[in-house]
């Protein structure tokens, strides 16, 4: 596999709550080092794209990008469509968990797990 890609510019970017979150998960689950964060897409959700968001090893097609110190695999197909999204995390009486702020959304479904472009 190659090495993580090297740019000043990743695909998406977390909130310092998101971080946060994210580095208590990995330690909590004590994710193994050759693991890295999966974001990207599937078909389903009630508005035809479901967010992908979890520890998982890299695989064929995947290019590798360290953001805030989190190592990351995003399949080179899944950018058009997540390029410029935000993850954050929400800890609130009203929401608990991770939110995508995604500008290539054309519309989200009210709980904010799926959308379409």
């Amino acid at each position: 596999m190659s090495n993580p890609v090297e740019t000043t510019f990743a695909p998406v970017t977390f909130t310092q709550g998101a971080v946060t979150e994210l580095i208590k998960l990995r330690d909590q689950q004590e994710i193994a080092e050759d693991f890295g964060l999966r974001v990207g897409v599937e078909g389903g959700g009630c508005s035809g794209m479901n967010y992908v968001l979890g520890f998982d090893q890299k695989k064929e097609g995947d290019q590798e990008f360290v953001i805030d110190g989190i190592k990351v695999f995003m399949h080179k197909a899944h950018q058009m469509y997540l390029l410029g999204m935000e993850i954050d995390w929400q800890s609130g009486l009203n929401s608990r968990g991770f939110t995508f702020n995604n500008p290539n959304a054309a519309s989200s479904c009210g709980c904010g797990s799926s959308f379409s472009v």
